[in-house]
């Protein structure tokens, strides 16, 4: 496990002492009065500082910082000056330690790749990129609650400034915890970023700043790979890439992705970057699938939160063989382009109260129409949605979770539904009640905190962007524990998500034109046939055949469900789901697959304190 942890003594006038505990082969990167801190895992450029020279300020970066020497320089002399929110705009993705005199801002990246929690220990402070390092250090164990949330409701921040560990909190994307001796320790938001942006203003920023991302990275690696899967973000990477030098494109492919248009976007884009040797995966013909490989929990990598990608094991190996033959250093994904270059389907009822409304309920027709259901129910839907402030609905969702009721279960759920704040998932009837009580719990308690400004697009753009980030943390974290292989979304950067998300919602997602920002931003930099693309590929096909052929060890994951043992879940309703979806029918498939990485993330969880920390003294003494 890679991550990074640092103490911090409040006492106003005491150097801090050595302490009883440090990370277990940790390497020492800070050692300034106050504070220390420790990483474990990083090499190289993986950790990147600028120390005070004499001066007051400091900044230590890991992870994967791309800032040049000049640009830490910069950030580390801002900081001198008070502005220690500089160093969250250096490029790449990575968590950041600011000093300033004795006070301290430690924060992560604004989408969640690198996320920081912490702990009060008395006059202590410990904080770690590791939710997990924290819990085995203060002898904390899953919270089961939110691991429900999660699961069971939508529109929802199952975490907010809490994690999957009681008392373990979490400083929220955008925010930084701020610490100095004789006050409390608080999170604080992290000033900066660019204000509300053109499409056509935030183009050519895009371009600038997704290319020194990607040129960067490649000029990291002697050897680089990346996704070339046909679609805009993976192929906009790709032929990023290949302009600064030789690049293995890998498309991965099945019997059921075949028939799409995925693989022919791909032959045509790579036939156009001289530099890019293409390598094509069939996964049917190697014999590999989603859900492979779960029988062996000995086996399984360990992740800091639950992964989608432990559903893949065998997919993304097949996927990767290519590069980890050819000695990839770092290979690139695509994850996170939705997130940058398009908007949630929500987001028109933000354009509605920005005082856009003819084009907002203009937009609410077309969405009805492409979805083949009444524009009426959809505004309707939309108006009560506009009606209600996002505390109420929170409030309102949490008495429905925790009533007798019983709850709904649409599947589909019709497209009206995604113009609401907050609903239960399909998910939600495999509660017991009191899985329902814990949940509504959960829910109430980010009603109590919910801001009344909120609005619905810009919401459900936050939980996804972060939800993938998440994910691919966790996906990073299983490739270089598998394939000793970094694993990299620029489009997860915060200075590109910063551009993306400062042009409204309703201009990068526009009806009948996919993706307007990317051709805006790239036309010129990538072939002209990725740019012209209308379509993208559902992979649910692939997903039926992984379930159908590992149904067996599925139903003996989901049967022995640790929530079930905590009376939370009805494993029995879970099982009929899964095997509903394993015989093609009409099936909750997020939620089958969400349960079972759940499942094996308990099982397979490690809280003892001696696989993650050891004794300073011994340490030192040695």
């Amino acid at each position: 496990m890679r991550y990074t942890a640092g103490v911090f003594d409040l006492e106003l006038d005491g150097l801090l002492a050595a302490g009883a505990w440090r990370p277990r082969g940790g390497q020492e990167v800070h050692v300034e009065g106050h504070m220390r801190v420790w990483t474990v895992g990083h090499r190289g450029l993986d950790i990147r500082t600028s120390p005070a020279l004499g001066g007051s300020a400091e900044v230590v970066c890991t992870g994967s910082c791309l800032a040049t020497s000049k640009e830490m320089t910069e950030a580390r002399n801002a900081a001198e000056r008070g502005h220690w929110e500089h160093a969250a705009r250096l490029a790449g993705s990575f968590v950041a330690l600011v000093r300033h005199g004795t006070t301290a801002f430690v924060f992560g990246d604004r989408a969640g790749v690198h996320q920081v929690y912490w702990v009060a220990d008395g006059e202590l402070v410990w904080w770690s990129t590791s939710a997990t390092a924290l819990a085995a250090l203060h002898d904390r164990r899953p919270d089961y609650p939110r691991l429900l949330a999660a699961l069971t409701v939508r529109g929802v921040d199952h975490l907010g400034s809490s994690s999957l560990f009681p008392g373990i909190r979490r400083v929220p994307p955008g925010s930084a915890l701020f610490l100095a001796p004789g006050r409390p320790p608080r999170t604080v938001p992290v000033p900066g970023g660019p204000e509300t942006l053109s499409l056509v203003d935030a183009a050519p920023m895009l371009r600038e700043t997704l290319t020194t991302a990607v040129r960067r990275r490649a000029a990291s690696a002697a050897n680089l790979s990346s996704d070339l899967s046909g679609g805009v973000d993976s192929s906009t990477l790709a032929a990023l890439a290949a302009a600064s030098g030789s690049l293995l494109g890998i498309t991965y492919t099945d019997r059921h992705m075949a028939e799409s248009d995925d693989p022919a976007y791909a032959a045509l884009i790579a036939a156009e970057l001289p530099h890019l040797r293409h390598r094509v995966v069939h996964g049917t013909e190697q014999k590999v699938g989603h859900f492979d490989q779960l029988d062996d929990l000995d086996a399984l990598p360990f992740t800091d939160s639950p992964s989608l990608s432990m559903g893949l094991l065998s997919v993304k190996a097949a996927q990767l063989a290519p590069a980890v033959a050819t000695g990839s250093q770092l290979h690139l994904t695509g994850r996170g382009g939705d997130d940058v270059l398009d908007a949630t389907a929500s987001m028109l009822l933000d354009q509605y109260m920005a005082g856009h409304r003819r084009a907002a309920v203009g937009r609410a027709w077309t969405f009805a129409r492409s979805r083949r259901t009444s524009p009426h129910q959809v505004l309707a839907r939309a108006a009560r949605t506009y009606a209600e402030p996002y505390p109420r609905a929170l409030a309102r969702l949490a008495a429905l979770m925790g009533g007798n009721a019983q709850l709904a279960r649409p599947h589909p759920r019709p497209p009206s539904d995604l113009m609401a704040w907050c609903l239960p998932l399909a998910s939600a009837t495999w509660l017991t009640p009191a899985g329902r009580r814990d949940t509504a719990a959960v829910v109430g308690e980010q009603a109590a905190v919910a801001a009344s400004s909120e609005r619905p697009g810009r919401l459900h753009e936050r939980i996804s962007l972060e939800r993938m980030a998440e994910e691919h943390a966790t996906y990073d974290q299983i490739s270089r524990q598998l394939f000793n292989l970094p694993v990299h979304a620029p489009f997860l950067d915060t200075a590109v998500v910063d551009i993306g998300h400062a042009v409204p919602g309703w201009e990068r997602s526009v009806p009948g034109d996919y993706k307007p920002l990317a051709r805006a931003a790239f036309n010129g930099s990538v072939p002209a046939v990725l740019l012209q693309r209308r379509t993208k590929t559902p992979h649910t096909g692939s997903v039926h055949s992984g379930l159908r052929t590992n149904l067996p060890a599925l139903q003996r994951i989901i049967t022995g469900s640790r929530l079930a043992e905590a009376g939370l879940i009805d494993s029995g309703q879970a099982v009929a789901e899964l095997e509903s979806a394993a015989r093609g029918e009409a099936a909750f498939l997020w939620g089958v697959h969400q349960l079972v990485v759940t499942e094996l993330w308990l099982s397979t969880l490690c809280l003892d304190l001696r696989h993650w920390w050891e004794p300073t003294q011994v340490r030192e003494a040695a």
